[in-house]
């Protein structure tokens, strides 16, 4: 099984408020991962756009669990409050060939 491709994630902590910060991430039936110079908060928001769509995709993310990989954090998150739109762009991402 290959990895899935990879995409630029945009993320924030909506406590903290700022800017997103751009991370590299993948998606896959799990959920959302990607990799970051420091750990995540439990709650996120993400923006991103799946490769070949033309719509950014906007959602809530759960952090469930946060791997160390040598200087580096992956955060594995569930997708959540996502519109009719994205859901449908997520699925059908993760079920082409």
């Amino acid at each position: 099984m290959t990895r899935p491709q990879p995409f630029h994630v945009l993320v924030r902590d909506p406590a903290a408020g700022g800017s997103f910060e751009e991370w590299t991430g993948w998606l896959d039936a799990a959920g959302i991962h990607f990799t970051m110079s420091h750990p995540p908060a439990r709650r996120l928001e993400l923006r991103f756009l799946l490769p070949g769509a033309h719509v950014e995709a906007r959602a809530g993310g759960e952090v469930l669990r946060v791997d160390r990989v040598g200087e580096k954090f992956v955060a594995h998150a569930r997708l959540d409050g996502m519109d009719a739109g994205t859901q449908g762009a997520v699925t059908r991402f993760l079920e082409r060939p």
